[in-house]
């Protein structure tokens, strides 16, 4: 698409419009995704971890392997890692927006502190990775993003298998309570088929990757035309196009009060991440991809790793203070967020 020869005008109306449809699409997947569980009595936690971050992720895919075709290796890995420490503050967002009470007093299983526990180590991992440098297995191909991948398939058996247990239960719960408007749509959902909730999850997952990838290429016409660095744009405007699924589905499931959805979708969205990494590796075939991460990569590592390990104190301490109508583990994030954003626009 040459969306890089349009106007800077008509590239932020195609942003717009696009960021429409998935908004759209994504508050729908969200709810077809929830009904789907209750049927097939699937926790909702494995429902965000896997089936509706890999939907969410689907733009992701197609821009990640573009790029990587393309030897961009710097977009790739910018988009990636910067998306990690945004889609994590999407959680803090969602908390200040729709959540009555800190987001992360309502999981009732271990899932979610697990869940960002392996977050974190996969991603100290990675960034050692980074900083003492990858090591090629043949086909330009390094070691550290297959084992990233071989590290991600366990995760998601790990969590499997504990999602199913009740070891470890909290005293203190608040209710579930959905928003009213949320509600709008529970009989249309009550009376359409498993078959048919399906097919409409389908069909808005097609329009996410549809809508999702002219975002991201209307972004990609907006950060040439807008004379930013390329490494800020990466992790900026890029990762917040990229990231735009992850927002309307998380908003949506806490607007029905799946707030253990809402939460899995995130660290599933950031996991896949890391998987991403070596099929982006295969296609990139300058060498290990990794070999390019740079000092805005590494510093999107850290900041990533420091606000997954703030919500893991947020999911084990239940009682703590709310700041500005949001819990203060959200409240950190945000703030290291902002703080990352200035830090990477000074190291560009």
């Amino acid at each position: 698409m040459p969306f890089g020869e349009y106007s800077l005008a008509a590239n932020i109306g195609l942003f717009v419009i696009a960021a429409g449809g998935v908004w759209i699409a994504g508050s729908a997947l969200a709810g077809y995704c929830d009904a789907i569980a209750d049927r097939k009595k699937l926790g909702k936690a494995l429902m965000g971890l896997v089936f509706l971050a890999t939907a969410t992720e689907l733009p992701e895919i197609a821009t990640t392997f573009t790029a990587a075709i393309a030897g961009s290796a710097s977009l790739v890995l910018n988009n990636m890692f910067g998306g990690i420490t945004l889609q994590t503050a999407l959680l803090a967002v969602t908390d200040g927006l729709i959540v009555r009470g800190a987001l992360t007093n309502y999981p009732r299983k271990p899932t979610h502190a697990l869940e960002a526990a392996l977050l974190i180590i996969l991603l100290s991992v990675l960034l050692g990775i980074c900083i003492a440098g990858e090591t090629s297995i043949g086909f330009n191909v390094g070691v550290g993003t297959a084992s990233l991948a071989a590290a991600y398939v366990f995760a998601i058996w790990l969590l499997r298998y504990y999602d199913e247990q009740g070891d470890w239960v909290p005293v203190e719960l608040p209710d579930r309570i959905p928003l009213p408007s949320a509600d709008a749509n529970g009989p249309l959902l009550t009376s359409l088929s498993t078959t048919n909730l399906i097919v409409r999850s389908v069909l808005a997952s097609l329009v996410i990757l549809v809508c999702g990838i002219a975002l991201v290429h209307a972004a990609e016409g907006i950060a040439l035309q807008s004379g930013l660095g390329t490494s800020f744009v990466g992790v900026t405007l890029l990762a917040a196009a990229t990231s735009m699924p992850e927002l309307s589905t998380t908003v949506a499931a806490a607007r029905i009060g799946a707030y253990t959805m809402a939460i899995s979708n995130i660290f599933g969205s950031n996991l896949i991440m890391l998987a991403l990494l070596l099929p982006a590796d295969v296609l990139y075939r300058q060498g290990p991809i990794l070999e390019a991460a740079g000092r805005s990569e590494k510093l999107a590592l850290i900041s990533g790793v420091l606000v997954t390990a703030v919500y893991v104190v947020g999911l084990l301490v239940r009682r703590k203070p709310r700041i500005f109508r949001m819990g203060a583990d959200s409240a950190c994030v945000l703030a290291i967020y902002i703080g990352s954003l200035l830090v990477l626009y000074l190291a560009r």
